[in-house]
């Protein structure tokens, strides 16, 4: 939004086609046209980076939408015989990531959910956080009568599980996502079941007839009213009418797991919760016909983020790193014929690049504002902001790092808060965010 609408006040463009032509005329915000969903707060976020000390928007926990008029000139279409100018209406909606994790739930039943997180359970490194919950709930006779107050207790326990998976571990495969973003939910006895080992073992039949109100019957009709309730009515509202999606991965915080234990489990999940997103969206070649009754996606971006926080010669192993984690997710996609890219990008850069000495050879650098909880020894100026470190964070590996590389913790991955000085009236420094327009929209502009 902001790279668009500033076009042409310092923005760097170069790589967006419509801009680098000439036939991008402005861009300008517009009412969007689902009323009943929040105003993405635009103004709030750009004041955050802009202020004298700038900090990061706060994140969202819930959605948000914001709608963009681009108004052009078309050269190679038949719209130019009838217009001088055109307009392309753009849609973008903002979610919590957290949520994404629940939509594989709609092809799964109780059994089948159950079954696959106690498999998550009772692995490393989830294993070692999750035996007393296990347990207790191993303990308990499945066709008893429900006691609601042991159930909202348990479901809490689970909750503080996923916290724990997400906040500590830095795990990406959280079930059910509401359960730690839960929005207008909080409270809501929908959000109140768990999963129930070892179901496999129970006879089909009792299971099969057990009563709603007895406590395996009471999870199941809860896990059921979610999926229908919940997950499928996000589903239904949003997904089913993207035709262009961004896929962000955060590929660096897993390097920081200075761990042969943590580390490579770290990037199995990230794997993993990256094929059971992609599974669940409809793929497929988009038409006149598709888009206007059954829109499918038929562009997909894979972005590598952060790529101000390494050296600008490691963007391309970033790249390729990125590759190795979706790998079997895009072999999948390329027998549906989806234009697919890969990029290393950052929205808002909060770095700058340079070259240092060290040991008398020059090697390549990064200077910003270290965020204070990050570094233990950054020392606040008299305007309470951080201040300037310069450093090498280390290589990214090409490949799936090996056990060397988690022995050897050679990556120092910080957290930076945003540069000083950016203004409401410019445009964002930023990394190539002109290759993520002309992938996304410039076909739709020529």
């Amino acid at each position: 939004m902001n790279q668009l609408i500033n076009e042409g006040n310092g923005s760097k463009l170069s790589f967006f086609d419509p801009v680098h032509h000439g036939n991008f005329i402005a861009a300008k915000r517009v009412a969007q046209k689902n009323l009943s969903i929040a105003r993405f707060d635009y103004d709030k976020a750009i004041a955050s980076l802009t202020n004298e000390v700038p900090s990061w928007p706060e994140p969202t926990h819930g959605i948000s939408e914001l709608r963009l008029a681009i108004r052009y000139q078309p050269k190679n279409s038949l719209l130019k015989y009838a217009a001088d100018m055109a307009t392309l209406t753009l849609d973008i909606t903002d979610y919590p990531g957290e949520w994404l994790l629940d939509l594989p739930m709609l092809k799964q039943t109780y059994e089948q959910w159950s079954e696959q997180t106690q498999e998550l359970l009772t692995a490393a490194p989830r294993n070692k956080y999750a035996q007393t919950f296990l347990a207790k709930v191993a303990s308990i006779d499945p066709f008893a009568s429900a006691d609601e107050d042991l159930l909202a207790k348990l479901s809490q326990e689970y909750t503080e599980l996923l916290h724990t998976f997400r906040y500590k571990l830095g795990l990406s495969v959280i079930q059910p996502g509401r359960f730690i973003l839960p929005g207008e939910l909080s409270g809501a006895p929908i959000l109140e079941f768990f999963p129930f080992p070892n179901l496999t073992e129970l006879d089909g039949n009792d299971y099969q007839n057990a009563s709603d109100d007895s406590i395996i019957g009471m999870l199941r009709a809860r896990f059921l009213e979610y999926k229908e309730q919940v997950v499928k009515k996000f589903y239904r509202q949003h997904f089913l009418r993207f035709d262009r999606q961004i896929v962000l991965v955060d590929c660096l915080t897993p390097l920081n797991s200075c761990s042969e234990h943590s580390g490579p489990e770290s990037f199995a999940d990230l794997q993993l919760a990256i094929e059971m997103i992609l599974a669940s969206y409809s793929y497929g070649k988009s038409g006149l016909f598709t888009r206007l009754f059954s829109p499918k996606i038929d562009k997909l971006l894979f972005a590598a983020t952060k790529a101000d926080h390494v050296t600008s010669e490691q963007h391309a192993p970033m790249v390729s790193l990125l590759n190795q984690l979706i790998y079997q997710s895009k072999q999948n996609l390329n027998f549906e014929a989806i234009e697919m890219k890969t990029l290393a990008i950052a929205a808002v850069k909060s770095t700058n690049s340079g070259k240092s000495f060290h040991k008398g050879r020059q090697v390549s650098v990064i200077q910003g504002y270290a965020v204070k909880s990050t570094v233990k020894s950054t020392l606040a100026n008299e305007k309470g902001a951080a201040e300037k470190i310069t450093l090498f964070p280390g290589s990214v590996p090409e490949k799936l790092p090996d056990s060397e590389f988690w022995q050897q913790c050679a990556f120092n991955f910080i957290n930076f808060s945003p540069l000083c000085g950016m203004t409401k009236q410019q445009s964002l420094p930023h990394v190539r965010m002109d290759q993520v327009l002309q992938f996304l929209l410039a076909d739709k502009m020529t």
